[in-house]
C-alpha cells in the first residue's frame, strides 16, 4: 500500500519536494500540503496539470493549524517538513506535534531534491532571511558578466498566485514583471537583476525552469530565498551569515546546513555589527566548516537625496520578510535614517489597518517600522492606507525596490539602497577567480567546437 503523506510548507520547497520526490512515485500518496508564514496561500489546490497523472484532482493546500486533523482524517503515515527559516527549537515543536499523532516526521535531504544542471551553478544561500543574499548574488552576476560569461538567475519560488500560470516564469524586462501581477516581495527580488540586463527565471516546476535557463546561460546563479537549501546542485555554494544576529548561524533550519555545506562563507554587515559579534560568528563558521573560504563584507547603506531627516517625523518601511519571519526588529532603512540624523521615528502600529495590523499581532517583535507587506491587491492597498494615515514628514524606504513606483505615497520619500563594499567585492572575486577562469575556458572550448 502507498504511504500517505502530508507535506508542510510555505508555497516554495513543499512544491519542489513534491515535484522531485513524490509526484511520480507509485508507492506514495500526498494527501495534502499545509501552508504557513505567507498570508493567503492556503485554501487552494495544487493543480492537476502540475501534480501529474497520479493526482487527477490535484492536491489540497490547507492551513497548518489543521495538521493533526489531516493526519487523523486521512490515515497519514508520514509528515514532511519542507519550509525554511525555522529555529531548531521550532522544528522540534513541529516534530512533536507530528509524533504525537503517531505519524513519522521527516526532512527531505539535498540528495533527494537537488536537480543537476549541465551548466555550472553558483548557489547563493544564507543562514537566515535578511542576511544579504541579494547583493551577494548581484556581485556574483557582475563578476561573471565582467568575465564575458552569460549568467542567468534562477530565483527561489514565490508562487503566491495562479500556480498553473506561474509554472515557468521568465523575466527580461520590467514590463515582464508588471505583466505577472506580482506581489511586492516578487518585485523586490526581480527588479534589480532585470535592471542589470540579466534574465531571471522563477515559478513552480524547477525541472522545467532549469531546462529553459540552461538554454541561454553559460552559468546558472541560484538566488535563494529565506535560508532555504538550493534546489539545484551547486558547483560553488556561497552562504551568507549575519553578525547582527550572532549565533543564528547555528540555530536555524536549514541555515546551519547551508553553513556546513558552503564552499564560501560571506560574513556580511561587518561595517554595522559589533566587532565582538563578528569574531564570534567567524569562530562559529570556522568550527562548523573549517574548509570554507571566509569573506568579510560590509553592506553600506546609501540614502538618496531629499529633505533633511534631522528634526523630522520619520516613517521607515522595511523589507517585509526580513522583519517578519526573519526576526529583525528593523533593517537598512532604519540604519540609513539614523545615519542621516533622524531621531523621531513614528510607530506605524497606531495607523495600521486590516492585514497590516494583523501582521504586528503575528510578529510582536517588529520594531517601530512598517513591513512592506503586499501579498495581493487588498494588502497593497492596506499598506498604502497605513502610510497615508501616518502623521509624518518623510517616509524612508528601505526595501530593495522603490515602493513609490507601486504605492501612492503623499509624503516626501527618501530611498535607502545597499551593496557589498569594496573589501567584500574583492574577497568574493578572489574566492571565485579559479572557478570563473575554468568556466571561461570551458565556454570558449565549447564555442570553438
Amino acid at each position: 500500500m502507498a504511504r500517505r503523506i502530508v507535506i508542510m510548507g510555505a508555497a516554495g520547497r513543499d512544491f519542489h519536494v513534491f515535484n522531485t520526490v513524490f509526484r511520480d512515485d507509485p508507492h506514495s500518496e500526498v494527501v495534502a500540503f499545509t501552508a504557513a508564514q505567507i498570508p493567503g496561500i492556503a485554501d487552494r489546490t495544487y493543480p492537476p496539470t502540475l501534480a501529474g497523472q497520479h493526482y487527477p484532482n490535484g492536491v489540497p493546500i490547507r492551513p497548518e493549524s489543521e495538521l493533526e486533523d489531516l493526519v487523523r482524517d486521512h490515515g497519514v503515515d508520514e509528515v514532511i517538513l519542507a519550509y525554511s527559516d525555522l529555529s531548531h527549537q521550532d522544528v522540534m515543536h513541529v516534530a512533536s506535534r507530528v509524533l504525537a499523532t503517531g505519524a513519522d516526521f521527516k526532512l527531505s535531504g539535498p540528495d533527494a531534491s537537488m536537480l543537476r544542471s549541465r551548466k555550472p551553478v553558483v548557489a547563493v544561500c544564507a543562514v537566515r532571511t535578511g542576511c544579504g543574499k541579494s547583493q551577494t548574488s548581484r556581485r556574483v552576476a557582475s563578476l561573471l558578466l565582467e568575465a564575458g560569461l552569460t549568467p542567468v538567475l534562477i530565483r527561489h519560488p514565490m508562487p503566491y498566485g495562479d500556480l498553473e500560470r506561474m509554472r515557468v516564469q521568465r523575466f527580461a524586462s520590467l514590463e515582464d514583471i508588471d505583466a505577472s501581477d506580482p506581489t511586492i516581495e516578487e518585485r523586490e527580488e526581480y527588479e534589480t537583476p532585470i535592471t542589470m540586463r540579466m534574465v531571471l527565471y522563477a515559478g513552480v516546476d524547477y525541472a522545467e525552469i532549469l531546462e529553459r535557463a540552461e538554454s541561454e546561460a553559460d552559468v546558472i546563479i541560484w538566488d535563494g530565498g529565506n535560508n532555504d537549501l538550493s534546489f539545484i546542485r551547486p558547483d560553488v555554494l556561497i552562504t551568507v551569515v549575519d553578525p547582527l544576529r550572532p549565533g543564528h548561524e547555528l540555530g536555524y533550519h536549514p541555515g546551519e546546513t547551508n553553513l556546513r555545506m558552503a564552499d564560501i562563507v560571506v560574513v556580511n554587515k561587518v561595517d554595522s555589527a559589533d566587532p565582538e559579534a563578528v569574531e564570534f560568528v567567524v569562530a562559529n563558521v570556522m568550527e562548523a566548516n573549517p574548509n570554507a573560504s571566509v569573506v568579510r563584507a560590509g553592506s553600506p547603506v546609501t540614502l538618496d537625496v531629499g529633505p533633511s531627516l534631522e528634526g523630522a517625523r520619520v516613517l521607515v518601511i522595511e523589507d517585509g520578510p526580513t522583519i517578519t519571519h526573519g526576526g529583525m526588529p528593523y533593517g537598512a532603512g532604519t540604519v540609513a535614517a539614523r545615519e542621516a540624523g533622524a531621531t523621531t521615528f513614528v510607530d506605524p502600529r497606531h495607523y495600521a489597518v486590516g492585514s497590516i495590523a494583523d501582521t504586528y499581532a503575528t510578529y510582536p517583535d517588529i520594531g517601530p517600522v512598517l513591513p512592506a507587506m503586499g501579498y495581493g491587491e487588498v494588502q497593497i492597498r492596506e499598506l498604502e492606507q497605513t502610510i497615508r494615515a501616518a502623521e509624518v514628514d518623510v517616509v524612508v524606504i528601505g526595501t530593495p525596490i522603490d515602493l513609490s513606483r507601486v504605492l501612492d505615497i503623499d509624503q516626501s520619500v527618501r530611498r535607502a539602497t545597499y551593496e557589498l563594499d569594496g573589501a567584500g567585492s574583492r574577497g568574493l572575486a578572489e574566492a571565485l577567480a579559479g572557478h570563473i577562469d575554468a568556466w571561461v575556458g570551458a565556454t570558449s572550448t565549447s564555442q570553438r567546437a
